[in-house]
């Protein structure tokens, strides 16, 4: 069972041995949502099916959500809906990746988690890695697959409301990590929310601080090493995450327990839902 990282040789060879598996594709483009078809038909891994972020990793109306924010997530029973059209059966092991340095695919693997599917790893280095090792492509549209069985099973990660974020503001039983871009972070721009800047005494990590130049995580080791120097001695057990909307946070998750911590929570409506909240404080620096 993978559960973190999968390379590419090890997901040829578990194509290979005919072991049950199902793999995603995550692909997505945040300023043109559109053209995720059109990157899935352009090419994907063979025989992967495909996972849209705003189709099928969000809930589509207030009634669907658990959260606010851009990108809120839907109900567990009706995400385990998703998974049983797009094909999922419990006994699989899922495999998740995008070409956008796990901006996307992290999203799938922490919701898998929270649906109770603790096979789910993400493709390391994602679709150029695999073709850089040679591994099979092909082109054209997602293709409707045979339903899948799955069954929600125990909550496996653990996601955090506005109102419990605020609750703790400032305790030194919560630490709040901000994946967003630096410049965002401090205030300097915002492309996507009404309100610029970060919840105060929030750190800030951008998410692909977690990758190297090859695009593949980091070692272990040396993520250990950058999570002790910005928690600075806080404990890591009070992380909550966060980022723009909730997606693009899941590098800083996977790379934390890539380093050895222990699963640490995601506030899933993030900055879009704290700014458009009344009365709660946004600071700038």
């Amino acid at each position: 069972m993978y559960t973190l990282l999968i390379r590419a040789a090890e997901l040829r060879q578990l194509q290979a041995s005919g072991a049950p598996l199902l793999v995603f594709d995550c692909s997505f483009d945040l300023a043109d949502p559109a053209r995720a078809d059109a990157l899935y038909a352009e090419q994907h891994i063979a025989g992967a099916v495909q996972a849209h972020l705003d189709r099928d990793l969000c809930a589509h109306d207030a009634a669907e959500a658990v959260n606010g924010g851009r990108h809120p997530l839907p109900r567990r029973e009706l995400f385990a809906r998703t998974l049983r059209r797009l094909g999922l059966d419990n006994a699989m092991q899922a495999v998740v990746y995008d070409r956008n340095g796990v901006n996307f695919c992290g999203r799938l693997w922490w919701m898998l988690k929270w649906a109770g599917h603790e096979a789910v790893a993400v493709l390391d280095g994602g679709l150029q890695a695999w073709v850089a090792a040679g591994g099979a492509v092909e082109q054209g549209p997602a293709r409707v697959r045979p339903a899948g069985d799955f069954q929600l099973g125990p909550e496996l990660r653990r996601w955090v409301a506005t109102a419990d974020v605020a609750a703790h503001l400032g305790q030194p039983g919560q630490t709040v990590i901000d994946a967003r871009a630096a410049e965002r972070y401090r205030g300097e721009v915002e492309p996507l929310d009404p309100v610029a800047g970060h919840i105060p005494g929030a750190l800030n990590r951008p998410f692909d601080s977690n990758l190297g130049v090859d695009g593949c995580f980091k070692p272990p080791a040396q993520l250990r090493a950058e999570f002790d120097a910005l928690l600075a001695g806080r404990d890591p057990a009070g992380v909550v995450h966060h980022c723009g909307s909730g997606v693009s946070t899941m590098p800083n998750v996977i790379a934390m327990e890539l380093a050895g911590y222990a699963p640490t929570a995601v506030y899933a409506g993030s900055w879009s839902e704290w700014c458009r909240t009344p009365g709660l404080p946004c600071a700038r620096s």
